[in-house]
This record gives C-alpha cells, structure tokens and sequence, in this order.
C-alpha cells in the first residue's frame, strides 16, 4: 500500500492560483495543454470556495464533464479571441448551461486526467470575461440616477458577487457610522440594484461586495466605491449621491454656454498644459486658488492673460492632461508637504541637492502628471478648493466656462487603457468588483502591465460600456470639446470607432452639445501584448488611419529633434544642426550628415503634407513614390489617409522638452541665439504643417525642466512655467536620479554653463517668434486644407530628389488649382532653412511668381528675416539660416 503521508508531501501537478484557462463562452472553454489522446477533461466548481487541489486531483465541489473538440474555436470566438486560436477547446454539454450563471459565483476550475489509470495531467483555475459577456450583455444605466420621484437609484455592475450590500453615510467623516442596505440583483443583467430616497441626496456611500478573488483563493467581502462615481470624499475614500443636473452644481450662464467657433478639425491647433503647473507658482493668482481649477476663473492673472493671447493668436484648444479623479495626489493640503524653493534656489545649477531634497517627498507634495486613474468620471479632487464632495464638480465647470469665454476649447487627457491598481489593493476598485474581468491577463491570468500600470481590457463589453458612459457624461454634463487618449494602441479600433459614433449622435438640440464637433485623438503606439492586432485590431496609427480619429506622428517629432525618446540622446536631426553644426556625438563624416538630412528633409516634407501615405514625393534618391511606400528606418514615411487623421508635434510632456533637447543636441560651442533659432525652426514645422499643431505649453518660453525626461513625479519645482518669461527653469539643478542619471555626466557641464542660460529677450523672442508663426497659419485656409485631395491639389515642394539643396525645405501652397481657399493669397511659399548658414534655390518657374514677405514678417519680430531675399528675375530665394520664412502673392 502507498504511504499516504509520502503522497501528500509530493508537489500536486497544476495550479489552482493560475488561470491558464479561458472560459469563452457558456459552452466553450479553452485551455492552453499539451491535448493528450486518452485525456479526460472535467468542469469543478464550488459556491463555498472549497476547492482543493491533491495529487489525485481537484478535491470537494461539483464536477461536470468536458469534451474536446478537434474542430477548435469557430469563426466568431477566433474573431474575438485571436490569441487563442489553435490552442485545444472544451465544451460544456447544453444540459448544463442553465448552470454556467450560478458556477461563475462561486469558485471554478479544470482539470485534466488519464483515462487508463485516472492519473492527474493538469488543472487551472479560468479566466473568466469572454463567458461573462455571453451571459450579461447589459446596456442600461450604472452609478447613480434619479426616478421621477427624485430618488436615488443606485446600480451596479457584480455578476459573480454572491451579495451587494450598500453602505450609506450621512457624511464622509472617518468614523461615520454606516446604514448597511442589502440590495437586488437581477440574473438577466448581473446588476445589483437599490432604490433610496430622496434624503439620500448628498450623501455618501460604499458598496460590501461579497465575491470570490481567485488571486486570494476564498470569497472576500470588498468595501469599494462605486466605478462609476461622479462625486467623491477627500482622497476617494467614499463615493457621494448627487445629481449632475442641480442648479447648484452649474456656474452662473452654463446652460447658455457659447462655444467658440469651430469650422473643421483642420482649424484645431492643440496646447497641452497641466492644471497645476498653470497656477501654482503665479504669483498674480489668490493664493488659495493657485493650482486649482479656479485659478483660471481668474481672469486677470498672468496666465490667463498669456492664453488669452494665445487665443487670439491661433491656439484652439488647451488639451489638459488628466483631471479625472486620481490615484497618487493627496487632496487633503494640510497633508501635503511644502517645497522650499527659496532653498533650492540658492544651490548650484548642476547641484544633485535639488532631485536628494524632492525625492523624499515626492508622493506628499500635491504634484503628479495624474496618468493614474482610481475613478474615470468624477474630477480631481486636488485640483479642487474643496475635495470633500462635490465642490469639484462645479469649479470644473467654472474652468470649461472661463477657457470657452476667452476663445479656447478644452481638451481631456483621458487614460482607459489603465488603473492605477488591480486585485486587493487598496486603490483597486474594478478589480475588487469583478475580479478578473476588467483587466487583461496574461497567459498565467496575471494582469497584463505593458503601459506601466494594470492594463484594462476594453475588448470586454463592460470595459468599453464604461468608456462609453464615462465620455458621454463629460461630453454632455461638463461640455468638454475633445479627448485625447493616451497608449490610445492599447485600445481596439472597434471602441475608437465606437466612441466616435457616441459622440456624433449628441447634438445641441437634445443634448446640448454638438457632438461631431468634439475632437478624438491619441496616442497610437503599436507595442505590448495587443500589438499587430494580437488580442484584435487594435487602435495604432496605421490602423486609425482614414478615420478623422488623430494619432501622434513621431516622425516629425523625430526629424526635427533627430533621434527617438528612447534612443539617441545626442543624435541631431534638421532643426538641431546635423547639417553643419554637428555636435562631439555626431562625428561622422559630412557626406553621411548630408545624405541622412536629405532623408529626413523627405520626411519633414511629407509631415508638412500632412503625413499622408498617399502623397506622391520625389525621394532624395531620386525614387518617385508615396509616403506610404517611402521606408525609412524601417517603417513608412507617411501613414495616414486624411489630414485630421495627423497631430503634428516636436514635444509633449513626455520626455525632454524641446528646448532641453535643443540644449542637449547642439554643439557646445552653438551659442545661445542660435540655440533658440532652432526651438523656433522645430515649432515652425508644427505650425505650418498641415493636418492638427500640438503643442507643450511653455514651448513658446522656451520652456526647461532642467533636462528631465519623465518629470510626472517631479514636483513643481522641476515642471514649473513663469508666464512673465523672466525665466525658464533651466538650470535648476540636476534631474531627478531614476531617469535621468546615466546622463549627467553629459547634462551636468550644459547646466554648468551660464552663457547656455536664456535670457527674458530670448524668451521674448521666441515668444513673439510662436505667436507669428500661429498667425500666419490662421492667416490662409491653405495651411488648413481639410481633405487629402486639397493637400495633393495645392501643395507641392521644390528642391526634392538626389539634386536638392540640402538642409532647405520649400513649399508651395497654391491655390489656383481646384475649390478656392484662400481670399487674400493665391499663392505661398515657405521656407525651411535647417543649415547655419544661408541657403539659396533657384527654380524657374519662380519666375512666375510675385511674392512678398508675409506681412506678420515684414516689420516683424525677427530682424534676421530681412536678410530673406525673393528675386523674380533670376527665380530664386534665398534664406538665412535656421530661419523659417513665408512669401505671399495677393490675389
């Protein structure tokens, strides 16, 4: 006889705390084994989370049969499910069905056996969202609403919870004794339901969510907010019952918000900004309102003054990074820790004190970019006078309202494609909820972490249902005008698409917005588990292309600047003076800078036309081709398909800010002046190319963060703006060690240096320089043209092809070709000079032209400008270097 105690100490085959199996459907399971000819396949569950796994198998519970089938998925799950083609199927026998909703509440698992001998092969707990969105295809109203009666009636999404219970307080104070309500819940939907009273109005509330978390093993009674909360206590620590329609929570004349004008995407031009880097160090603002929300009711405060030109100067939209509520930033101020700047003044521009002295208290001193979402639809409460309830909710309003009456849209930087935590923690809310379903999981029923954080699943219906909702109520009850979503690749093309047409559908009439008029775009990256369409098509650039759904285009971002963000911290490109002004990094032959400026001068070209695969271009190898035929570093030139499709860009709050990257690439001996005409020259690309001009606010102040690349959690003191352009931040220390360190060594001699300091005219400069440049393009619709065929009609560029004068950039937008653009200009022609010195072209069929100085240029900002020469008679122009200049010809 087997000794029973060897038996029990012998490691069991299989894992009951790995989800290696994927439940699809009611009657389909698959399961990633080695599929054995006399296998056996059964289905264990157990409502009491008894499960046990021995030797001999899954212990305890209930067993139903498995059978394989040797067809595999059919053609509907492998189009949901690509990542699990090929891989062996199981199905459940149709008697058992009626069966599939109970078993998801409780715990379940698979095993596998030998026939012969009924020996163990494997077992694994399952992964559950594809059969939960078989049985549960729910569409109606989560969160909170109001009946006729104005009751609450609170809903929540739980179908494998065995109880939901809510926990209402009379206020958020810790301590507040809590009324416990059980709640009912409807097998049809998988919703929880209560109907409360009208008293109820104002006060907060928790779910008690009795579910089993396979990750723990055992049923778990998880007191959570509600995911779909649209007010909260301090820190989030309580969702609140309010009603988004009450008089007191809209500023004075919301209902009568008036927009400001909007023709076509194509007149967007996009300013980034967070909202307490607007504030927070403005001495013009009150100072309990610097980094709030209020701080832009404040109409008369250096900032707001600085938009308001910007306004008038072309800027459309300022695109706010994340206002949604926030995992990392403690809302309680008494709790925060205070900066002493006057000390970090005082040290050494190349010190490592300042990043030593932040580094303690970075997680208590109220700053973080905010790419940490805890609840999608409810505003941050730091950003906030009040956090504890929903004060927030009105002052969000006032600062859509205050931006909207000074002539700007407002923009949501929105981030679906993550929680800031899953499982049990502490922050998690979905995962506490649902475990297992909003999140993706890898093959071992991990979650996925590709974007840094808990990858959420928006392929599962109540993740995009969540988007959905989340969106339509700041699009209809906070009136927000764009979205831009970030890793907006981790997404499928469906919920873009899907969210698109949400918002087409809401119009003035009915809802009170216009809908078609809200813009989309983000960022479409093609990386992580869901790349090249593994988990199905997802939202990338290529993918999103043809859509009128913008992506970031990295590759003007890259010509101009030269380089990547993750590679090449020295490599120059056309705006940093690859040409001829190379730096101690690029000691490479001159014959090898020309060739590779040439190439990316067909690049900038092709991102000037509005990065479109389909326009035709002479490349500098004299090939004719598309820019979606044209590869360059291994990837297409151009990809997309229409110009509202393309964000041009140069910088963004990621990464080092074009100024520290003109620092950093130039050559040591480039002096400052020069340094700051190529700042300029990379902004001219952006504003003047067609398609969507994004910027980072503070670029036009030639904007430092003392050469921090990922400044999310580096404190005001290194994310900071001084509108009055008195200074820029450069030199204020060294960046912070984690991402910065490996380049000190480098960094640390340019911060050193006091003649690499700009001054308040170098600020005043480029300022102006900015302004300029968004005039000129709100100057003539020929630099807004709004379909592809507009761009191919009336766009073309000179000096292309192996004979080309390298380093000058032309182009030609004219307008006698086709629908009529422009009322004043016929004809413009601009210039692009990425060399240090002047460059001439001559083309004869300049001789055709009559052109004159733009009229922003001729007595402009620039004095250089003027040394710009057009002479008919000999068809030729000639540019001074690292200058940007713009030739007209009237009607």
């Amino acid at each position: 006889m087997l000794d029973q105690s060897v038996v029990e100490e012998q490691p069991s085959v299989g894992q009951l705390d790995r989800l290696r199996a994927y439940w699809v459907r009611r009657d389909t399971i698959v399961w990633n084994i080695h599929a054995l000819p006399n296998a056996r396949y059964e289905l264990h569950y157990s409502l009491d989370g008894s499960l046990e796994l021995t030797p001999q198998g899954i212990q305890h519970g209930t067993v139903l049969p498995l059978e394989r089938d040797p067809l595999g998925l059919d053609s509907t799950l492998a189009a949901a499910f690509p990542h699990l083609q090929g891989l062996p199927v199981l199905r459940l026998a149709p008697e058992h069905h009626d069966l599939v909703a109970t078993i998801l509440r409780g715990q379940v698992a698979v095993q596998a056996y030998h026939a012969d001998d009924q020996s163990l092969i494997d077992a694994t707990a399952l992964q559950i969202p594809g059969v939960l969105d078989d049985l549960y295809h729910y569409t109606g109203e989560l969160g909170v609403s109001f009946d006729e009666q104005k009751r609450p009636i609170l809903r929540l999404w739980a179908p494998t919870a065995r109880s939901v219970s809510l926990l209402l307080y009379a206020d958020s104070a810790k301590g507040t004794r809590a009324i416990r309500s059980g709640m009912m819940f409807d097998p049809q939907t998988g919703v929880w339901s209560i109907v409360g009273k009208p008293s109820w109005k104002n006060q907060f509330y928790r779910f008690l969510v009795d579910v089993f978390v396979p990750s723990t093993g055992q049923f778990e009674q998880n007191s959570v907010t509600d995911p779909y909360s649209l007010s909260l206590s301090t820190n989030s620590q309580h969702s609140q019952i309010v009603d988004l329609q009450s008089q007191r929570l809209k500023p004075k004349g919301w209902s009568k918000l008036a927009k400001p004008s909007l023709t076509q995407p194509t007149d967007i031009v996009l300013y980034e900004l967070h909202v307490r880097d607007f504030s927070i160090t403005d001495s013009s603002v009150s100072a309990e309102l610097r980094g709030t929300y209020k701080a832009f009711s404040q109409v008369e405060s250096n900032g707001m003054q600085h938009l308001q030109r910007l306004a008038k100067a072309g800027v459309s939209h300022v695109h706010l990074l994340p206002v949604f509520d926030i995992a990392t930033i403690e809302e309680h101020r008494p709790d925060r820790t205070r900066i002493d700047f006057d000390y970090l003044a005082s040290l050494p521009a190349d010190s490592t004190e300042q990043q030593a002295y932040l580094f303690p208290i970075r997680d208590r001193d109220g700053f973080n970019w905010g790419y940490d979402p805890r609840h999608y639809t409810t505003p941050e409460g730091s950003y906030s006078t009040d956090p504890d309830g929903s004060t927030r909710i009105y002052e969000f309003r006032e600062m859509v309202q205050a931006l909207n009456q000074i002539g700007l849209r407002v923009v949501m930087d929105v981030v679906y494609n993550h929680t800031h935590s899953s499982g049990q923690a502490s922050c998690a809310v979905l995962d506490r909820i649902v475990p297992g379903y909003y999140h993706r999981l890898d093959a071992d029923g991990n979650v996925c972490n590709s974007t840094c954080c808990a990858n959420t699943a928006s392929e599962q219906h109540m993740m995009e249902k969540l988007m959905l909702d989340s969106l339509r109520t700041w699009a209809v009850d906070y009136k927000v005008d764009g979205f831009r979503f970030d890793l907006m690749g981790h997404h499928l093309k469906r919920n873009m698409l899907a969210i698109r047409a949400m918002l087409d559908s809401l119009t003035l009439a009915e809802h009170g917005v216009d809908g078609k008029a809200i813009y989309v775009y983000g960022e479409g990256w093609n990386f992580g588990e869901v790349a090249d369409g593994a988990r199905g098509e997802n939202a990338s650039q290529y993918a999103m292309a043809g859509t009128g759904i913008g992506t970031f285009s990295d590759r003007l971002r890259d010509a101009a600047r030269g380089g990547g963000p993750f590679v090449g911290f020295q490599v120059q490109g056309f705006a940093t003076g690859l040409l001829d002004r190379p730096n101690v990094y690029e000691q490479r032959a001159f014959v090898e800078r020309h060739y590779q400026v040439a190439v990316l001068s067909d690049v900038v070209r092709l991102s000037l036309a509005g990065n479109l695969a389909e326009y035709p271009i002479l490349s500098c190898e004299g090939q004719q081709t598309l820019g979606g035929h044209l590869y360059i570093n291994g990837k297409p030139a151009a990809y997309g398909l229409r110009p509202d499709d393309h964000i041009a860009y140069v910088s963004a709050h990621d990464n080092e800010t074009l100024f520290d990257g003109v620092q950093v690439k130039a050559p040591l001996e480039s002096p400052i002046a020069e340094r700051v005409r190529m700042h300029n020259l990379a902004l001219s690309l952006v504003a003047l190319a067609q398609g969507i001009p994004f910027f980072h606010a503070g670029d036009e102040l030639l904007r430092s963060k003392s050469l921090d690349r990922n400044s999310y959690n580096s404190s005001d003191w290194f994310n900071r703006i001084d509108w009055t352009g008195q200074q820029n931040t450069w030199g204020s220390g060294l960046p912070p060690s984690a991402d910065n360190h490996e380049h000190w060594a480098t960094v640390g001699p340019l911060l050193a240096n006091p003649a690499l300091k700009p001054t308040p005219e170098d600020m005043a400069f480029s300022y102006a320089h900015f302004q300029t440049m968004l005039q000129i393009r709100r100057s003539s619709g020929l630099f807004r043209l709004n379909s592809a065929e507009l761009i191919k009609q009336k766009v073309w560029f000179p000096n292309t092809g192996p004979d080309q004068v390298v380093g000058l950039v032309l182009m030609v937008l004219d307008d006698g070709v086709g629908e009529q653009c422009d009322q004043q200009f016929s004809r413009i022609v601009v210039a692009f000079n990425g060399s240090h010195h002047d460059l001439s072209y001559s083309d004869a069929s300049f001789g055709h032209y009559n052109l004159q100085l733009h009229p922003l240029l001729a007595n402009g900002y620039d004095p250089v400008l003027a040394q710009a020469s057009f002479d008919r008679n000999l068809g030729s122009i000639s540019v001074p270097g690292f200058s940007c200049v713009v030739w007209v010809e009237y009607r």
